[in-house]
């Protein structure tokens, strides 16, 4: 969006009135393939030739490096195909031009100012390369050039897929809009992944793991800052490896010392941590700032020994355990998000029960548990089908942890009732005009529970995107509710 709003383009939360549609697609799961290919067809319907406004429709993300020449051949309507290491081809896709001089826009997002170079660190490119100017040769970590050999990365059998991997990484002069609001923003501070799960193709979709360096990931976010940011999220598909190809020891700890100190800054969190990379100086690193979310996510995917090993991510209850009772140990009332997945192949009742048991002895404060999905370029494919679950039983398995998962949270909530919080109001709650909302720097943006608010206290209204103090009168399963204190 940044790119195209640079190049004079003028953007609308309405696709019937756009001239050119762009669908950014995932293409992870089945169901997250399906949701892309409708919306592609859904835009088809807005084109010049069905009686609507397009004159250009074009298909980004993760679904062109898995289905590039597909796409093009059953959805003629398709006038170009953008994967995820080509963000700068946009502007040929959409028969834009170079960047031209920005103008009063009426876009319903949020336009960032472009970065001055007299801010800019020492080995920044110049402001007038920008976004147009070639990226620097990525590093790899030396486990991502080994895997590479082993075929990790290989996209031989899929249709119409560049051999080239994608390479691409923004920086802190590519343009860039804002659709959060106005107080939180996410910066992502790495691409690609070196892992070997066995049940997930985002390494084939993203290329090797690849670090930004940590001055312009800085930069960024003096400039977020500078413009009203006040929360800050770092992600990446694995942010816990942040820096090892750039050859720093421990860099996500160096990285997140380096942004707390940055003034302004009120909530700095990160996610999808892997578990085996969870350092002590990490954890010590979240208990010494303030600002830093006593908040750690990090997916386990299960708990059963023989389960991650074939998913081939290793581990057991008792290691994932001892790392749960180590970060409550040296970060005092952390609160951890995990994830798993049932009904991989050759789960058996066994291994189910012995998740079920790690979850209630872990007790984890926010948890989602995802069926799973035979993905094909993923090495769980090719497992013996005699070793796939059922869906009906992958998904009464999911139900059943769902459901104690519920009792977990509903219990760990009751505990909240006469805290006092600092609150991140959002605006009116989603669910009734009656209510506003916000969020405890212990809940991540989208993905956790809600603070709904009943009482504005002193206040006639609040103010979307202000900090207010609160504090919690009753719980719920996953929400809390709260009154504004001052």
């Amino acid at each position: 969006m940044g790119l195209l709003d640079r190049a004079g383009g003028e953007l609308t939360a309405r696709a019937e009135d756009a001239e050119i549609l762009v669908v950014n697609t995932c293409s992870f799961i089945d169901s997250a393939k399906q949701e892309s290919v409708n919306t592609i067809l859904e835009m088809v319907q807005h084109k010049v030739a069905n009686g609507g406004k397009a004159r250009r429709l074009i298909v980004a993300g993760c679904l062109v490096e898995r289905y590039r020449d597909e796409i093009r051949r059953n959805i003629p309507e398709v006038d170009a195909v953008v994967g995820t290491g080509e963000l700068e081809a946009i502007l040929e896709a959409a028969g834009l031009s170079a960047p031209v001089a920005p103008v009063e826009s009426s876009s319903p997002f949020r336009i960032l100012a472009a970065r001055a170079a007299s801010s800019v660190h020492q080995h920044s490119l110049p402001l007038d390369s920008a976004e147009v100017a070639p990226q620097l040769a990525p590093k790899f970590r030396a486990e991502g050039d080994l895997r590479e050999r082993q075929g990790r990365f290989s996209r031989e059998h899929w249709d119409g897929a560049t051999a080239a991997l994608p390479e691409y990484l923004y920086t802190e002069f590519t343009p860039r809009i804002l659709t959060t609001p106005k107080s939180s923003a996410y910066i992502k501070i790495a691409e690609g992944c070196d892992h070997p799960c066995s049940f997930c193709i985002i390494p084939q979709l993203r290329g090797k793991f690849r670090s930004r360096r940590l001055e312009s990931i800085v930069a960024e976010a003096e400039n977020l800052i500078a413009q009203g940011v006040r929360e800050i999220t770092l992600i990446g598909q694995d942010t816990t490896c942040y820096g090892e190809d750039l050859g720093l020891r421990d860099g996500l700890s160096t990285l997140l010392e380096s942004l707390a100190v940055l003034p302004g800054l009120k909530w700095l969190r990160f996610l999808y941590a892997y578990p085996n990379k969870i350092t002590t100086r990490l954890l010590e690193t979240i208990a010494r700032h303030e600002n830093i979310a006593k908040y750690l996510d990090v997916p386990l995917q299960h708990a059963s020994a023989s389960v991650l090993k074939r998913m081939k991510r290793g581990g057991t209850p008792e290691v994932f355990l001892r790392l749960i009772e180590k970060a409550r140990a040296v970060v005092p009332g952390i609160v951890l998000r995990t994830s798993f997945i049932v009904g991989f192949p050759g789960e058996t009742e066994e291994d189910f029960q012995e998740l079920e048991a790690f979850i209630r002895a872990a007790k984890i404060d926010w948890l989602g548990v995802f069926s799973y999905s035979d993905e094909e370029g993923a090495a769980a494919f090719e497992i013996d089908a005699a070793l796939k679950v059922p869906k009906r039983k992958i998904e009464a398995r999911r139900r059943r942890l769902m459901k104690l998962q519920q009792k977990i949270s509903a219990k760990a909530k009751a505990e909240w009732v006469g805290r006092e919080i600092d609150l991140l109001v959002e605006g009116e709650s989603d669910e009734t005009e009656l209510l506003w909302q916000g969020r405890t720097s212990l809940h991540a943006p989208e993905i956790d529970g809600k603070v709904l608010i009943n009482d504005f206290g002193p206040h006639e209204t609040l103010v979307p995107g202000t900090f207010y103090r609160a504090e919690i009168t009753e719980s719920h399963d996953y929400d809390v509710v709260a009154r504004i204190v001052e």
